[in-house]
């Protein structure tokens, strides 16, 4: 029994979404083969179509403007998958202007994850192929259960890229030679090369269950009040903008991002916390 909380269903019953008493914003992802919601029992692969984005679109937003949520979770429904990633029957009925837009609009959606100054977790419970690895990789910590599937870009073998942030942030994580030769081949790795490539953070040897929990435990580190979250959302912000700018951007940056901590209620307590040698307890001011 885990302390997972009750989700509800966004408007497209697409993606289901709930917050721990504790922060954690947990938004899972939930479809059949076709990008239709599930029903009953059935546990799909999670693929994703416009109408899912948009359910991901609204639960992000959601857990952004939550003063109470300080991490967002991502996972699948069930346990074999993540996400396949796109719906192929989707992809084969639309026009490619359609393509276009979902893509943008995909691109866009999963910015959101990288701008938002909360800590994003991804918690890989099965397969994490095609999009379904862009939506990990544009989390900021990847977290994989043991022998529960693999992981790739196998869009190569559908004639097409990886257009869902997938050849940009691969490239970034993993270098271009590596990052190339996986898309190109479209070979699935598992877990345990995918971390060894810095792909995925950790890779945990448990049941679903106590992956489950296992996750809630982890993020719940990152949550007030035993982390500065606004720190937090600084060093974000450091990571995800700086490696893009000059290097002496990069620092100019920094200092910028470091001169706003030093004014806030958690840095004065974090220091004076420091000082008097006793755990100190963040408001996220």
């Amino acid at each position: 029994m885990t302390n997972w909380p009750e989700l509800e269903p966004m408007p497209n019953n697409l993606v289901n979404y709930g917050v721990t008493k504790n922060g954690i914003a947990i938004i899972e992802l939930a479809s059949n083969s076709s990008g239709a919601p599930l029903e009953g029992d059935e546990v799909g692969p999670n693929t994703y179509t416009h109408e899912m984005m948009r359910d991901i679109d609204t639960a992000v937003v959601k857990a952004r403007f939550d003063d109470d949520v300080s991490v967002i979770v991502f996972i699948g429904h069930g346990h074999k998958f993540f996400s396949a990633g796109a719906s192929i029957q989707m992809l084969n009925s639309v026009t490619p202007g359609f393509k276009y837009n979902f893509c943008l609009h995909a691109n866009e959606t999963l910015s959101r994850l990288e701008q938002t100054p909360k800590l994003v977790i991804a918690a890989i419970n099965g397969h994490a192929v095609g999009g379904g690895l862009e939506i990990a990789m544009a989390c900021d910590i990847r977290i994989a259960r043991k022998d529960a599937g693999k992981c790739g870009l196998p869009e190569i073998n559908l004639g097409v890229l990886a257009g869902t942030g997938g050849t940009a942030r691969l490239t970034r994580l993993i270098g271009k030679a590596r990052a190339l030769e996986y898309m190109v081949s479209g070979e699935l790795m598992a877990f345990e090369t995918a971390k060894e490539m810095d792909l995925i953070n950790h890779v945990w040897d448990c049941s679903i269950d106590d992956f489950r929990q296992d996750i809630l435990d982890y993020a719940g580190q990152y949550c007030l009040p035993y982390k500065a979250t606004m720190a937090v959302g600084n060093i974000k912000r450091s990571c995800q903008s700086g490696p893009e700018m000059p290097f002496e951007y990069h620092l100019a940056l920094e200092r910028e991002l470091q001169a706003a901590l030093f004014h806030s209620s958690d840095a004065k307590e974090g220091i004076s916390a420091y000082a008097e040698r006793r755990t100190p307890r963040f408001t996220g001011n």
